[in-house]
């Protein structure tokens, strides 16, 4: 098929997407990502057939996917992670990863274990975030705990890929990783003596010009901690994610009024651009058929999203703000349980080195695409309306 539907029918679902979740928002509020994805796999060649995959689309696709690392880095709070918060989230992240690879092994010992076990210690930071930020939870402690929950669950994966499931030994590859750590640390040191002043005050005087000097930093910023992933032989989203964290360091000490236009820019460019771009792809190239063509599998979609709440879900709950109410832990752990870019990037990892077959990678895909679907529906939906801060008493970190 031509390339030409393809990349007609792909902004038409990304400007369906929203009127379909704000018509629906009426009754009952879903995600966007959710008809994103369900709307790519009606398109796609496992039922219409009306869009193909492309390498061209496959690129912007990627873009996309290092667009939200980079907006889920930018968004860090990092002072969740001192004290409780902080401590209690990595400690659930290495219960999760550590009850994730012991599962797997049980029934596939050796490396397609470890692409399990990593699959089922992701959180989908970049996919909870325009929820929780939808709802007012951002800056609540609610919020806070589950961006730091968010953070590890897929900084540490990251961490992981980059160790276990690349071409080398893990002990080269932790030395190639610690070279990367170095490099982005200058990285994160230049942010710091950066001339903010000056650099701000210039940000501020191209924002509505022609010039648009942030938005050309972000790009360079993404892209160079991108190609220093690449030439290292590490994950991009590692990159990626890395180079949000710089550019919050860099806009830290910026005037609101000035960050706020600075982040809508970046906000338009990758939830309004991108990031649907990789959501709606994911969908069209989603192998329903693989599933379907062993029943099995299929019915083990719902033991899988299962598992993936036992894994992820339940260990999350250890970073809830004190205080919190049972259905608030049951609401993070769900959220914490939400997955699928992590998951794409591993299973793709095992397919390419032949670790992993294309049904089982379309099995733990399939789970994590449930997972968007049901589990921040089902958490909000429990967590109920709550005013902004009001739901639970601000919860000191340094406990």
């Amino acid at each position: 098929m031509d390339l030409e539907p393809t990349l007609l029918i792909i902004p038409l679902l990304g400007v369906l997407a929203p009127l379909l979740a704000r018509g629906i928002g009426r009754w009952i509020r879903v995600p966007i990502v959710v008809f994103e994805l369900v709307l790519g796999i009606l398109v796609g060649p496992s039922v219409l057939g009306w869009a193909q995959p492309d390498a061209f689309i496959d690129v912007l696709s990627e873009f996309g996917l290092a667009m939200l690392f980079f907006v889920a880095g930018s968004e860090i709070e990092f002072a969740a992670f001192r004290g409780r918060t902080g401590r209690r989230a990595s400690f659930g992240w290495l219960l999760s990863l550590a009850v994730g690879v012991g599962l797997a092994w049980i029934f596939v010992p050796g490396e397609e274990a470890i692409i399990i076990g990593v699959a089922l210690a992701s959180t989908a930071l970049g996919t909870i975030l325009p929820i929780l930020r939808d709802a007012g939870e951002l800056k609540t402690p609610f919020g806070r705990a589950l961006g730091a929950i968010g953070a590890v669950g897929e900084f540490g994966p990251l961490i992981a890929i980059s160790i276990f499931l690349g071409q080398r030994n893990p002990g080269y590859s932790t030395l190639v990783l610690a070279l990367f750590g170095v490099l982005a640390g200058l990285a994160i040191w230049l942010a710091f003596r950066v001339p903010r002043g000056a650099m701000h005050r210039f940000v501020s005087s191209t924002l509505h010009t022609s010039g648009q000097f942030a938005i050309r930093v972000v790009l360079l910023i993404l892209s160079g901690l991108i190609a220093l992933s690449i030439v290292l032989d590490l994950d991009i989203l590692l990159g990626a994610f890395t180079a949000g964290i710089v550019w919050r360091l860099l806009m830290r000490d910026a005037a609101e009024p000035d960050r706020e236009a600075v982040e809508s820019k970046v906000e338009a460019v990758a939830f309004g651009f991108l990031v649907p771009v990789f959501f709606i792809y994911t969908g069209v190239t989603f192998d329903l058929a693989a599933l379907l063509a062993q029943p099995t599998l299929f019915l083990l979609l719902p033991v899988v999203l299962v598992v993936l709440f036992v894994v992820r879900g339940l260990p999350s709950m250890l970073a809830a703000p004190e205080g919190s109410t049972g259905r608030d832990r049951l609401s993070i752990a769900l959220l914490g349980a939400t997955a699928l870019p992590i998951i794409v990037a591993v299973t793709a990892i095992g397919v390419d080195e032949g670790i992993l077959s294309t049904a089982a990678s379309a099995l733990l895909v399939g789970a994590g695409m449930l997972s968007v679907l049901l589990f921040p529906l089902i958490a909000m939906s429990i967590r109920g309306e709550r005013a902004t801060g009001a739901a639970l008493p601000v919860e000191d970190d340094a406990a």
